[in-house]
């Protein structure tokens, strides 16, 4: 078992990668102003972003979902990594050694499973692209050439080829240091007669890879005819490869995808290789599986779901790609982008039109778009008779809540107005209002119409309020940030927090009975634990990270992020302005105190004991003349 890693390479590791180039590798990132960024949170679902990135504390925090930490913790927590594995592919990006205080340096056989699983596939995939350029391979290259790709474009998306033997990368990887155990595992290997053999074995080979540009599995392309198995066969569920959350080519979509705000859904990888060389950068492929839920999860967090985001959808002219579509129609109002569907001429894929008119017609293919929820409506229509009462009652009834799904209310009764033309009903209104009702009806289930899904009636669906999602609440004590003195608090916090030497070494000497709302008192108490504010000064990120590893909980853990991490209120955060809420807190803790000690000399009443009475007294005074110091000079009353 691996040893503990050395403190002083975790933080080198924290320091030395920026929290927003991680998070930007899954995310969409945007200024939200102060020096944070802000993006669609990858932990929960939101149609604003809430989720704030602080790169100068090194900090992420979500105000909605209440996920929050380092960047250690964020990618511990997106791609479900212990800790030390995460420190280990970091320090292998940034390029440092860590060493252990138990067992010297990190040995192959104690790196973590994901690790190592990802290490395996990374020198499998540089396996089968070598192998591309052997005699064996030549009929891998001929099928490429006869779809328009050359060794450029082969190279340039990793295609490979695994040669027809039985065990050829089982042995390479063995010979790499790999157990029989972690190829199994991997996919890569198969359990044989006579122990492991290759899983994939003559075919062309395209590597899949995360959103983070990692391989985690293959797909594999048929090339013989003695080959017995599927056409495409691809990478078996492992635990670093679920074909439901990635998206072929994403790693090189990504940047394009959030820059542009347009996403391009095609079926296949050579329709990728197609777009790609065509210009169409934005092209990412579903690897053996349909298009659902996770898959638009990955793109909302890159196209940031604003009003000019678009999502196109190319799917062959057939009935199976008919069908796609409409499949893909069903999560339509999962995305709060536009979505469309392109066809291309003579029912061709990407990689036919390039190879038969050209890139140009790959390029015109995603430009005369037609909204997704129209080509549905035209697909519902078709199936039905109109020439019959029955037959355009039957097509409203499945249309109808379709239109009720259109997000842009404004088009909503437009396209109905167009759907009573399709069906051939001369009462639009009729249609108008159908619409109208199913959809009123489904923003008060707050569905967005989801409910009518299939054609379904309100009254068949079968869903009662209960079983709607709600949002998860903030965890620990409620906070009333109406309230003067809990506002105050906070941002006397927050500045303790983000900038530690505007409020040290006063802010120090506060006692936790000053902050009257539990979690902040929590949060001060922490930070004393911690060392104090002055900490902050001398190393700001080390003070940070001493404060949330001192924090007694996760909730309190939290708090402490979503502290470090929010805006302060103040454009022009200075001295002046942090002595203001340094005396707003102590003002009110003195103002409580005289209450109480006012209270107290009234008990004692004019029987009480003279000389107690006296100290009260002395104390209330006291406490008169700090508060009106206080108000009269400001923070140096302090």
């Amino acid at each position: 078992m691996a040893g503990r890693i050395n403190d002083e390479d975790v933080k080198a590791v924290r320091d030395a990668v920026p929290i927003d180039a991680v998070v930007s590798e899954y995310l969409q990132l945007r200024n939200a102003g102060g020096g944070n960024l802000k993006g669609l949170c990858p932990f929960h679902d939101e149609k604003s972003p809430s989720f704030q990135v602080s790169p100068s504390k090194g900090l992420f925090h979500c105000f909605g979902c209440q996920e929050g930490g380092d960047t250690i913790t964020f990618v511990m927590k997106i791609d479900h990594l212990s800790f030390s594995e995460v420190v280990e592919r970091l320090a292998g990006q940034a390029g440092i050694t860590l060493r252990y205080e138990e067992g010297g340096y990190n040995p192959a056989s104690q790196r973590g499973e994901r690790i190592r699983l990802v290490e395996a596939h990374k020198i499998a995939a540089q396996f089968y692209e070598e192998q591309l350029g052997g005699a064996e391979a030549e009929i891998g290259r001929k099928f490429l050439a006869e779809r328009g790709f050359d060794q450029a474009a082969a190279h340039h998306f990793g295609v490979g080829y695994s040669p027809a033997g039985w065990d050829h990368l089982t042995r390479f990887l063995r010979g790499k240091g790999f157990s029989d155990t972690e190829l199994i595992l991997s996919g890569l290997s198969q359990d044989g007669r006579r122990g492991p053999i290759d899983r994939f074995r003559g075919r062309l080979m395209w590597p899949i890879k995360d959103i983070g540009g990692e391989v985690v599995g293959f797909g594999a392309r048929k090339l013989r005819d003695d080959d017995n198995g599927p056409k495409y066969l691809n990478t078996p569920e492992t635990p670093i490869y679920r074909k439901s959350q990635v998206l072929y080519g994403i790693d090189l979509a990504k940047k394009e995808i959030a820059k542009t705000s347009r996403a391009v859904l095609v079926e296949g990888y050579t329709d990728v290789m197609a777009c790609h060389l065509s210009g169409i950068t934005t092209a990412v492929a579903t690897s053996g599986t349909a298009f659902g839920v996770d898959h638009i999860k990955i793109l909302r967090r890159l196209l940031m779901d604003n009003g000019s985001a678009r999502v196109i959808f190319t799917f062959d002219g057939d009935a199976a790609g008919q069908k796609a579509a409409l499949r893909a129609f069903e999560d339509d109002q999962k995305f709060a982008a536009e979505t469309y569907i392109a066809v291309a001429p003579d029912g061709m894929d990407p990689c036919d039109l390039r190879l038969t008119k050209g890139e140009e017609a790959v390029r015109e293919l995603v430009e005369p778009r037609v909204p997704l929820f129209e080509f549905a409506l035209r697909q519902i229509v078709s199936r039905y008779d109109l020439e019959t009462p029955a037959g355009r009652a039957a097509a409203l009834d499945e249309a109808a809540p379709v239109v009720a799904r259109i997000k842009n209310t404004a088009s909503q009764h437009e396209v109905a107005v167009q759907l009573a033309g399709m069906l051939g009903i001369l009462d639009t209104q009729f249609v108008v209002r159908r619409v109208g009702q199913i959809a009123r009806w489904a923003r008060g289930k707050g569905q967005g119409g989801d409910s009518e899904r299939g054609g379904r009636g309100p009254q068949q669906q079968g869903r009662t309020p209960e079983s709607f999602e709600t949002p998860r609440p903030p965890s620990g004590p409620a906070l009333n940030l109406r309230s003067p003195a809990h506002r105050t608090e906070r941002e006397l916090l927050k500045l303790a927090l983000q900038r530690p030497e505007l409020v040290s070494p006063a802010f120090d000497a506060y006692g936790v009975d000053e902050f009257t709302a539990p979690p902040y008192a929590a949060v001060r108490q922490t930070i004393e634990e911690a060392g104090g504010a002055e900490e902050g000064v001398r190393d700001a990120t080390e003070y940070l990270t001493r404060v949330r590893e001192t924090a007694p909980d996760d909730t309190v853990r939290a708090m402490v992020t979503e502290l470090a991490v929010e805006a302060i209120l103040c454009k022009s955060v200075d001295e002046v302005y942090a002595g203001e809420q340094l005396v707003r807190v102590r003002q009110r803790a003195v103002e409580r105190r005289v209450r109480d000690v006012q209270g107290s000399l009234t008990r004692l009443g004019s029987g009480g004991d003279p000389a107690k009475a006296a100290v009260v007294q002395n104390e209330l005074w006291v406490l008169q003349q700090y508060g009106k110091a206080l108000k009269d000079q400001g923070a140096a009353a302090l």
